[in-house]
């Protein structure tokens, strides 16, 4: 049963990268298809890393713990729309020019808060694995915790570059203030426990 789990979210985590690169060959992206792309993979990115944030509260609520086993998957696809994202920005708007990188880093703000989030999320792909878990022991955790501000700086990107629709990004900061105020609640509950147990 577990292993049709990950089989059904695995193929559906995939599922909307297959129907962009449809729409790309295809010629569906619209008017403007670099924007398109970018928006595409930036938002399936945003989605994908509140759906990995969401897996512990599931935990919590429901008792599944087959749950967890998807959190690394999860986590994992978030970091590869925001590579497409990434990816897309540099060939079409920088052409790959390290210079022209440069300066829309420096010149506009919203940039480097996404670079930033895309940085932040690069070590917790590259350390993903179980052997980097043991290898890193506690450490692993507290590298892992990076997911956090990497959220905040995706939202910020995202309510940045925005113009008169703010809805979109307020709601993802809605999303993410939830998760990550769940987590603080359950944190001052253990602590509290701790302290009331050793008192």
């Amino acid at each position: 049963m577990q292993r049709w789990v990950k089989v059904t979210a695995f193929a559906l985590c995939l599922l909307p990268f297959a129907w962009i690169a449809y729409a790309a060959v295809y010629d569906q992206l619209g008017p403007d298809p670099a924007e398109a792309l970018m928006v595409s993979t930036g938002e399936w990115a945003l989605r994908l890393l509140a759906l990995c944030l969401l897996v512990s509260p599931l935990r919590a609520w429901t008792g599944w713990a087959t749950v967890m086993r998807l959190r690394r998957m999860l986590g994992l696809f978030a970091f590869f729309y925001a590579c497409v994202h990434f990816v897309a920005f540099l060939q079409f708007y920088t052409g790959w020019d390290a210079a022209a990188l440069g300066e829309e880093l420096a010149e506009r703000p919203y940039i480097t808060l996404g670079f930033a989030a895309w940085v932040l999320l690069l070590p917790l792909a590259v350390t993903s694995t179980r052997r980097m878990q043991r290898r890193l022991r506690g450490n692993w955790l507290r590298l892992h915790r990076l997911i956090y501000p990497a959220a905040l700086l995706a939202c910020l990107h995202l309510l940045w570059q925005a113009r008169s629709d703010l809805g979109e990004a307020l709601f993802y900061l809605a999303v993410f203030a939830l998760l990550l105020g769940w987590r603080l609640q359950r944190y001052r509950i253990r602590s509290r426990s701790g302290a009331a147990a050793h008192s």
